[in-house]
């Protein structure tokens, strides 16, 4: 297969170009359906949570549910957190409940993790090394690397690096990987996002990720300081990650638009469309039915 370079399907413009036509719920309804989810109180059994020092000297969290096979590594989205992307959603309860170790991973800036506030200490590059220096923790040579926005674009380039990946699952993403190299920022500029967690006038999409970040009570600071840390196009090449890959696509996500052509570009990847939009696709119980059978293959 050729290699798919940075903005080759969509000309060397194709991310300049505002997706226009995204249609949302509203803003109340999302507030209040984020807010179950987030809040939701399922049994799970008990997580080892700790913390390791990663490479630059930053303390990331992370949390271990104890199974057998291959472990699942989880990375979540930006403002998100592992429980706000994994427990709350059922994700871990499902992979739980298929009898898997599961680890999850609060990022930078994100969770129970380090916050720093200034944005030289956010990198793609600096978040993929983290996931690596996770493995390195545990000890792992073998894991199923899982990431949902942010964490797609982390894992991608992890499972791009790190020889450990045996498989992929990414969801969250779709062409923009391809037109923009990562984060498909036609949806969502950097300035509505700063505007959105000062609390100004901003989109509703970008209002939604406010709501989310007061529901999981994020440091908004540290998410601007996030946001301009990874305002750029790390994916340069999708022929490299061999692996297999399972891409998850919300049917009206505006951040994963056209997912087939995103499957279509890494060299073993299927994709599996499920219900909702960019914040509740992964709450579909047929998310984690999907990434329990892709997991156990």
């Amino acid at each position: 297969m050729p290699a798919v370079a940075l903005g080759q399907a969509g000309g060397a413009d194709g991310c300049r170009h505002r997706i226009s036509s995204v249609q949302l719920r509203s803003v109340s309804s999302v507030n209040t359906e984020l807010r179950e989810h987030v809040n939701r109180d399922d049994e799970l059994p008990s997580a080892r949570m700790t913390k390791f020092r990663t490479w630059d000297g930053l303390e990331l969290n992370y949390r271990v549910w104890e199974g057998s096979g291959t472990p699942v590594i989880l990375q979540h989205g930006v403002v998100a957190d592992t429980n706000a992307n994994w427990m709350s959603t059922g994700v871990v309860g499902a992979l739980q409940a298929a009898g898997r170790t599961v680890v999850s991973l609060d990022a930078r800036g994100h969770g129970r993790s380090d916050k720093p506030h200034d944005a030289a200490s956010y990198s793609w590059a600096a978040m993929a090394k983290d996931v690596s220096a996770l493995y390195d923790e545990l000890g792992l040579d073998s894991v199923v690397q899982v990431g949902y926005s942010m964490g797609a674009i982390i894992s991608l380039l992890v499972a791009a690096a790190d020889e450990r990946v045996t498989r992929l699952a990414i969801g969250g993403v779709g062409s923009g990987v391809i037109d923009c190299g990562g984060v498909d920022r036609r949806v969502i500029e950097l300035t509505e996002l700063h505007a959105a967690m000062r609390g100004e006038q901003a989109p509703d999409l970008a209002v939604m990720f406010r709501i989310l970040a007061d529901a999981v009570h994020a440091d908004k600071v540290a998410i601007e300081a996030v946001a301009t840390g990874l305002d750029d196009r790390p994916i340069r090449d999708l022929s490299e990650i061999t692996v297999p890959t399972l891409v998850l696509a919300g049917d009206k996500d505006p951040f994963a638009a056209e997912p087939e052509r995103l499957a279509a570009a890494l060299p073993n990847a299927k994709l599996e469309l499920v219900p909702g939009d960019h914040l509740l696709a992964v709450t579909a119980p047929a998310f984690s039915a999907a990434l329990v059978n892709f997991v156990a293959a």
